[in-house]
């Protein structure tokens, strides 16, 4: 049966259509839809002749909270949402001065196999639907009392290996009868599927590309995520530097600082050569343990003297704050825990 949350706009229309119903309901449904509603009942401007009319043909999907824990260093808050077939997944809800992010997640556990990741346990159960996946900022919105202004796509899963969700969720979540996030306001991260970062950047959708780039080369590259295997350094950066030309966004590299494997000032002079004007930024993220991996954080000095040397060579770089430190804000932590004891 249909999630009407799944549609976009449009689908909606079309799909209201069959039903022989005027165009001006999808724009009521889509709104009610975006305040969060659970029922189809909750939509109290639809006849109840329609409202049953509906019920027959479609539901609206909703998330139960497994788990929330609430950071007493930062405020973070972390979900461990239960979708509907009983599967689990994970959100953050970070504060900033700029406002309130949450980082979502796209897919039931992920077949990516990166190394340092705990979402890639037990790897891909299922994709998210484009109606679960607004879901998360929906009910976090609605549990925390506040509008989050600002959404990246980075928690569980590979938003790309999801693609036609994500994009049906990209064009919900920015309508302006829904919760009108603008574009610029919204990061997708990706470990380097070519194809698909090429076929986004003809999507003409100004939203933020990062790119979990993690290594200097493709011998250290290869030996903690796989898919470097299909798509090696330099075909990434060449499709990066095809994202920049149409785009004219610029990408941000997310590089997980692992002691003694690429954390050296010589890994960082190969670093700043392979990026080397572009429009670019370096995210520095002192990489979080997993029980599964040995890879253990590099220390701050290294960290410093690696972001020092990419800044003399002209390329912006920052650490990434560590938030939610006390409650295992990490991508993927929270639900494994669970999964263990299931």
């Amino acid at each position: 049966m249909n999630n009407l949350k799944d549609f976009t706009f449009e689908q909606l229309e079309q799909f209201l259509a069959t039903l022989g119903q005027p165009k001006f309901r999808a724009k009521q449904i889509f709104a009610w839809l975006h305040r969060g509603v659970t029922s189809i009942d909750e939509m109290t401007d639809l006849s109840k002749d329609l409202r049953n009319l509906l019920k027959q043909q479609a539901t609206v999907s909703s998330l139960k909270i497994v788990q929330k824990l609430q950071s007493k260093i930062d405020k973070t808050v972390k979900y461990l949402f239960e979708l509907s077939d009983g599967n689990r997944i994970e959100s953050v809800v970070m504060y900033y001065a700029h406002g309130i992010t949450i980082c979502i997640s796209t897919q039931v556990g992920c077949r990516m196999g990166c190394g340092f990741c705990a979402s890639t346990v037990g790897g891909l159960v299922r994709n998210l639907s484009a109606g679960e996946i607004l879901d998360q900022v929906l009910f976090a919105s609605l549990d925390i009392g506040e509008r989050i202004s600002n959404i990246v796509l980075m928690g569980i899963g590979e938003p790309l290996d999801n693609y036609e969700n994500v994009l049906n969720f990209l064009k919900n979540v920015n309508h302006p009868l829904g919760i009108n996030v603008g574009y610029r306001h919204i990061s997708l991260s990706t470990c380097g599927i070519v194809p698909k970062i090429l076929a986004l950047a003809e999507e003409n959708i100004p939203i933020t590309l990062s790119i979990s780039l993690h290594a200097p080369n493709d011998v250290i590259r290869s030996q903690s995520m796989p898919i470097n295997k299909s798509y090696d350094i330099d075909t990434l950066l060449k499709a990066c530097r095809q994202y920049l030309k149409v785009t004219g966004r610029r990408i941000t590299f997310e590089y997980a600082m692992i002691n003694g494997l690429n954390d050296s000032v010589d890994n960082a002079q190969q670093l700043a050569s392979k990026i080397k004007g572009m429009s670019c930024h370096v995210n520095l993220i002192p990489v979080n343990a997993v029980s599964e991996s040995s890879y253990v954080k590099s220390n701050a000095q290294a960290i410093r003297a690696f972001q020092q040397h990419l800044e003399k060579k002209g390329i912006p770089a920052t650490v990434r704050r560590e938030l939610g430190s006390d409650i295992q804000a990490a991508c993927g932590q929270l639900r494994q825990q669970h999964e263990q004891k299931s």
